[in-house]
Order: structure tokens, then C-alpha cells, then sequence
């Protein structure tokens, strides 16, 4: 049953990862998705990859809904306002939007200092991180409002509980992913009166593309990296998170998640999704309660 049939969604950041699995588990619900970002065929962005919009376009296709590709540098307000307006023009309706921007080329000066960082690229984070996450929600929102019942789902890494009780690793890194907690909360403030819905979720240790690469295997292999790091068993592709936005959108009660804070592993244990594989992990209390602890990896009651 397609529930999300006739529903209109922007996910900002689907090229790769959490944004492509999200955005291909929506058009598997029936959804119409909007999938933006700045590596297309003919231009790879700064983190020179080789997914593409298009891709995730063709991939939403084929589960079943309707992929729609824009290419959008969320950091340009003449570009998001842009696209907002074809959205309005073309479906006159906004029903989803999900804040999934990153973007960083490389990875981020893990154990360094804000003053050992490097400040330009550490800035760079910051702009990519967050500045284009406000100035999506700026353009959209005026036309998610208009119907009734529209969700905003910002994406991070770790749940505010988390994130509340750990330091994570870089200044900058840090800082980003602490404000889009703080930017999904005044959301729901702002968007309460609308009866609109505005959800903090981060997935658990995602198996991107990226992270497959820097392992060495495939999704259909994936397991073989427990070798060199065993705490991987506890990982999760991006379909899972994407099942996780594809059961709050469908949810008839998704307004008592207004203002709060999830994870893929949560939301598979009250919705009754699953992974790829048919299991439900559950990163962020194995990673306090079996990784942290200094504890042998061992999935068992975490997946």
C-alpha cells in the first residue's frame, strides 16, 4: 500500500547516503520527491563523488513514486527560493521537507582543537551544515504551512540525548550538528500554531556510500568489515533511516513527535520497520551501552 500516495516531498541533500535512502523509501510509499543537490552527470560537487541527483531521481522511479531532480546549492537563497517557487508552481503543495544538507569535502579534523583546526575549512562546515539548513527552511516552510499536517525531519548525527552527554571528537563538528538539534526545536515552536510537525532524526552508523568505500565492500558484503572494526556489526544501510521518514510522514498522529528528538532504532521499534536485512538495529544504545563501555561487539538485543 503506497500511504504516502498523492504527498509531495523535498528532500535538500539526496545525492548520496541518509538523503538518497530517505528519499527512495518516500517514492517506495508513493510519494512525489524532490531531490536536490549539487553533484549532477555533468558537475560533481566539492566532495567529488560520483552519485549523482539524477540517480536518486531514477532510483525513487523505480520503488514506485516519482523522483524529480533539481540541481540546488542550498547555500544560494536565489537557488532554494527558486526551486520552492517550481515546487508551488508545478504541485501547488509542500508535504515533506527533510533537512539533510552536508555536503563537507573529507572528513573533519577529528581531535583537533578550535584553535589547532583549520578555520577556512572548519567555517566551511558550519555554512555547509547549518547556514543551509536555515535558509531552506526559510523558502519552504511558507509553503508547507499551507497544508495541513506537513512535517520538517532534520537530520544530524546523534540524538540530543547523546549528543547532550559527549563531545564529538571536532569543535566544528560539534558545534554543526548541536545547532541543527536546536534548529529542529525552534521549528517546532514556530510551526505549532500550523499544526505542523518538526522532528530532530539522526540514523545509527550509516552505511553510505563513503563508508563501504573506506571498508572495502559492497552492501551485499558488508559484514566482512567487522574484520577490521567489530563494532561495524551494529551498522545500518540508508534504507533504514529512510523507512524511519517514510513512517513518521505516514503517521496520522505524527504531531506528538513535534520537538523531539529520534533515531532510525527508535522509530523501527514502535513503527515495526526493519532493515534491509530484516533486523531493527539500534545504534546509539548499543554505542552507549556495549561500544562505550568498552564491552566486546556484540549485537545481541541491539538488532
Amino acid at each position: 500500500m503506497q500511504s504516502l500516495a498523492g504527498k509531495v516531498a523535498l528532500v535538500a541533500g539526496a545525492t548520496r547516503a541518509a538523503g538518497r535512502g530517505i528519499a527512495v523509501e518516500l517514492g517506495a510509499a508513493g510519494a512525489t520527491v524532490y531531490v536536490t543537490g549539487r553533484s549532477t552527470r555533468a558537475q560533481r560537487s566539492e566532495m567529488d563523488r560520483p552519485e549523482t541527483i539524477e540517480e536518486t531521481a531514477e532510483l525513487v522511479d523505480k520503488a514506485g513514486g516519482h523522483g524529480i531532480a533539481v540541481p540546488v546549492d542550498h547555500l544560494d537563497p536565489a537557488q532554494v527560493q527558486s526551486l520552492v517557487a517550481r515546487i508551488e508552481e508545478e504541485q501547488g503543495a509542500l508535504h515533506v521537507l527533510v533537512n539533510d544538507i552536508w555536503g563537507q569535502h573529507g572528513e573533519p579534523e577529528w581531535d583537533k582543537t578550535v584553535w589547532e583546526s583549520d578555520l577556512d575549512g572548519g567555517l566551511r562546515l558550519l555554512q555547509l551544515g547549518v547556514n543551509t539548513h536555515a535558509i531552506t527552511a526559510h523558502y519552504a516552510l511558507p509553503l508547507l504551512i499551507k497544508s495541513p499536517g506537513g512535517l520538517v525531519v532534520e537530520m544530524t548525527d546523534g540524538t540530543n540525548e547523546y549528543n547532550a552527554d559527549n563531545y564529538r571528537v571536532s569543535f566544528f563538528y560539534d558545534v554543526a550538528k548541536g545547532v541543527v538539534g536546536r534548529i529542529a526545536f525552534a521549528l517546532a515552536h514556530e510551526l505549532d500554531k500550523y499544526e505542523a510537525t518538526s522532528v530532530l532524526l539522526s540514523p545509527g552508523w550509516l552505511r553510505s556510500e563513503a563508508m563501504l568505500e573506506g571498508f572495502g565492500v559492497r552492501e551485499d558484503n558488508w559484514r566482512d568489515a567487522t574484520a577490521q572494526v567489530p563494532h561495524f556489526a551494529i551498522s545500518e544501510s540508508p534504507s533504514y533511516v529512510g523507512r524511519a521518514v517514510a513512517a513518521l510522514a505516514a503517521d496520522p498522529d505524527v504531531r506528538r513527535w513535534n520537538g523531539k528528538s529520534t533515531s532510525s532504532g527508535e522509530l523501527a521499534q514502535l513503527y515495526g520497520f526493519t532493515d534491509l536485512d530484516g533486523s531493527r538495529p539500534d545504534a546509539w544504545r548499543y554505542i552507549v551501552e556495549v561500544e562505550s563501555a568498552g564491552k566486546p561487539a556484540d549485537t545481541t538485543g541491539y538488532r
